[in-house]
């Protein structure tokens, strides 16, 4: 018999897949585990696999085409079995949601449009059109006549100017004063540019999974967490002096993305409060720390996570952002790899960019943006001189954290960071 495979929800925001590829087509035979198509998520692209056997008898969905959750992606059965049946049923529920979803929205608008039938027709003034209006709408010439001013006419035929050569900047291409001040006989535009009137221009890009996902749950988070910054700066010379002599013996090379996430991690032990969700009616104190690392694709911004970052070595750390960076950009990335994050670092230092503010990643309570190391004056014990100084901003939900709470992370955070020492004590390398 004839059995439905329908679009699975591949992670806890989904609610549309676009099929990317697929790998099998109509006539072929399938077996459980088989590989049937690469589904395009809101974070990345996964393979599905199927879990019924037979012939392929029917597909939902074009590659390139969206299809939203538990829809009939495609059907599996015997060679040559009907199947309209199925199809048939499935048009009908879907009739059927359409019905009560139009009903439910039409009953607050027929209430409306009651209440407005015992209510006096409005009258109606039409503003009359003056004629200066109507000849500019009227001037539209279909005869392949020369459109141009009466004084742009009188100027040509006094400079000996043909009407036909110029290119008019007016309206719909009408030649004007201007355009018969600036000719000059023989002049050719530059290669590349037009000799007509500049023209908007503009494409129009299909918005992704990916996209979509971060436009909803970014919003939500803007408008629903109320966002409060708090911004430090930190003497990064000991710290940079450091990972030079870490990297010098250690097997992987550690940047100082690396030192962050560790030293954040170190922080959030001892402030547990901005380790912490906002569910509803309760906050969640999270006792493990999973730290996720915004990472830059073609589509946007994925947050693959560094689980117990606390209980790893940096050079763990180090290895461990590699490889999900590189899965990131690769689209392979699987559920486990994104989700369960309890604080966020988004770090856009390497791309110049000295200070920013990150809007929270859901469920966190705080999000970190890292600015860029910079040459600046400082002084130390009284003294002036030049050091490399980073600053970073705490984007903070204040329904969880405080003021004095977020400082007192970051006072913590900015003496590991100051005094690599004591951060690098805490493990091995």
């Amino acid at each position: 018999m004839a059995e439905i495979i329908r679009m699975p929800k591949m992670s806890d925001t989904m609610t549309e897949g676009v099929i990317a590829k697929w790998h099998k087509k109509i006539g072929d035979e399938i077996k459980s585990g088989d590989l049937v198509a690469d589904i395009e998520t809101d974070k990345a692209t996964m393979e599905f696999e199927s879990y019924q056997s037979g012939t392929l008898l029917y597909v939902g969905v074009e590659e390139g085409k969206g299809i939203p959750v538990n829809a009939v992606l495609a059907i599996v059965g015997k060679p040559g079995e009907d199947y309209s049946q199925l199809l048939k049923e499935e048009e009908k529920k879907s009739k059927s949601t359409v019905k009560e979803t139009a009903k439910s929205a039409t009953q607050p608008v027929q209430q409306a449009a009651t209440a407005a039938e015992k209510q006096p027709p409005a009258k109606v003034s039409v503003p009359a059109v003056s004629q200066s209006s109507a000849v500019l709408e009227s001037y539209q010439p279909s005869d392949g006549r020369i459109k141009a001013s009466p004084l742009a006419k009188r100027l040509a035929s006094e400079k000996g100017i043909d009407l036909s050569r110029l290119q008019g900047s007016g309206d719909s291409g009408r030649v004007i004063k201007r355009d018969i001040d600036w000719f000059k006989p023989g002049l050719v535009p530059p290669a590349g540019r037009s000799s007509g009137p500049l023209k908007e221009r503009y494409e129009e890009i299909p918005v992704s999974q990916m996209r979509k996902t971060i436009a909803r749950r970014l919003s939500e988070s803007k408008f629903t967490s109320p966002h409060f910054y708090l911004t430090i700066e930190i003497l990064m010379d000991s710290l940079l002096a450091a990972r030079e002599q870490i990297n010098a013996v250690a097997n992987v090379r550690i940047s100082v993305n690396d030192l962050i996430i560790k030293a954040a991690a170190e922080a959030l032990k001892q402030h547990p409060k901005v380790n912490a969700s906002w569910m509803g009616e309760s906050i969640r104190i999270n006792h493990h720390i999973h730290i996720g690392v915004a990472v830059a694709v073609d589509e946007g911004l994925l947050v693959p996570v560094v689980r117990f970052a606390d209980h790893l070595t940096l050079s763990e750390i180090a290895q461990l952002v590699k490889d999900l960076a590189q899965k990131a950009k690769d689209k392979k990335l699987q559920p486990q790899d994104w989700e369960g994050n309890t604080f966020t670092i988004s770090n856009l230092g390497m791309f110049g960019i000295e200070e920013f503010t990150a809007i929270i990643n859901p469920p966190d309570a705080c999000i970190l943006a890292v600015g860029g190391v910079k040459q600046s004056p400082v002084v130390v014990n009284g003294k002036l001189r030049i050091g490399s100084t980073m600053k970073v901003t705490l984007s903070c939900d204040h329904r969880i954290v405080d003021g004095v709470t977020g400082s007192k992370f970051l006072q913590t955070f900015k003496g590991l960071l100051e005094s690599p020492v004591i951060l690098l004590g805490q493990y091995s390398i």
